[in-house]
């Protein structure tokens, strides 16, 4: 049984309902928030103590992982505390605001001989498996192309929490904090990426961070890849497709879980369509989203890995951040992989 701590009542709510989804594997024991009203409201009758400090979770010998659901520009600072502490780490997205504290958390984990999780619950669900053992199977073959959308809206409204929309406290915008499940994903699907192209724009917003983006990715595979980007659309809508030698998959529209939805799995020649619709009819469905997640980190902590999301996942998620910002203000396509000599490893917010 893994004993957790929950810091901060806002996406930390979506974390309890995952963790309530293995109670074998789990057990709640407090929830940190500093408006101590609306982390009761969250736990509802549940035995969690409420807490208002988050030193009542480090010092508890009884916590093995805290799970940190704070507003971005605390994600690094807090992360270490629990290190320090002896605790496990999950870190809601973005993990750190730049590539030297990703490196620096990487460290740290490592001399603590505790796991550091990022949270990227995108990858768990029905279309994402059925795509793996497609590609398990040998049905996809070389990718070519690949198109993802993430066409969402956010107003006034969204943005009246005061940290939201500010370099200081959310560290990015659209492309750091709505399209990365996105490019997690591509990532996850289509491996690692050689060099991109992007342009970032405030358009939508009285906002300090971007609201709009497209960007051009060439995967070390050749395979070439668009994501287009806004906050400005009328509904939430997140549209991915991937073109391989053997197949299209096409996911639907549900915005914040796509692997969750229907997905269609063309053949490109129709006599394979059989051999395709054959094992998707064989893929077991399993736990989604926050659940899947987690139960991928409990097998990891359980000495049983292989699905879960790891460190160095969410240094390249950062590091895809890194390039994006780079090219977007420097004007030419960045390559990968970057090092300490980027300019902005030390982060890409801009200097006032």
């Amino acid at each position: 049984m893994i004993r957790v701590a929950i810091i901060g009542a806002g996406i930390g709510r979506e974390h309890l309902d995952g963790y309530r989804a293995l109670p074998d594997r789990y057990q709640v024991k407090a929830m940190i928030d500093l408006d101590t009203a609306r982390a009761q409201a969250v736990v509802g009758a549940d035995p969690i103590r409420v807490e208002a400090r988050i030193e009542a979770a480090l010092e508890d010998p009884e916590i093995d992982l805290i799970d940190v659901c704070l507003p971005p520009h605390l994600h690094l600072p807090v992360s270490l505390q629990a290190l320090e502490a002896g605790k496990h780490v999950v870190v809601e997205k973005p993990m750190t605001s730049s590539l030297a504290d990703a490196d620096r958390l990487i460290a740290a984990a490592k001399a603590a001989g505790k796991r550091v999780t990022p949270v990227f619950q995108y990858r768990y669900g029905p279309a994402m498996a059925q795509l793996g053992a497609l590609m398990a199977a040998g049905l996809t073959g070389r990718a070519f192309t690949a198109s993802l959308e993430t066409h969402w809206m956010r107003g006034p409204a969204y943005y009246a929490i005061p940290w939201r929309g500010t370099w200081a406290g959310e560290n990015g915008g659209a492309v750091l904090g709505h399209a990365i499940h996105n490019h997690d994903l591509m990532m996850r699907v289509m491996g690692p990426v050689r060099r991109l192209s992007a342009f970032t724009a405030t358009r939508v917003n009285k906002i300090e961070t971007e609201d709009c983006a497209a960007i051009s990715f060439e995967m070390e595979s050749g395979a070439l890849v668009t994501s287009s980007i806004t906050l400005g659309a009328a509904t939430d809508t997140t549209r991915i497709r991937f073109c391989f030698e053997g197949l299209t998959a096409e996911s639907g529209t549900a915005p914040y879980a796509p692997a969750t939805g229907a997905w269609r799995f063309i053949a490109r020649e129709p006599f394979q369509q059989a051999a395709i619709d054959e094992v998707l009819a064989g893929v077991a469905p399993g736990l989604t989203g926050f659940a899947g997640f987690l139960e991928a980190n409990a097998d990891a902590l359980d000495g049983r890995p292989g699905r879960e999301v790891t460190v160095d996942d969410g240094r390249r998620s950062i590091e895809l951040v890194t390039a994006v910002y780079q090219a977007a203000r420097g004007g030419a396509a960045v390559s990968l992989p970057l090092g300490p000599d980027s300019p902005f490893y030390a982060g890409w917010a801009p200097r006032s």
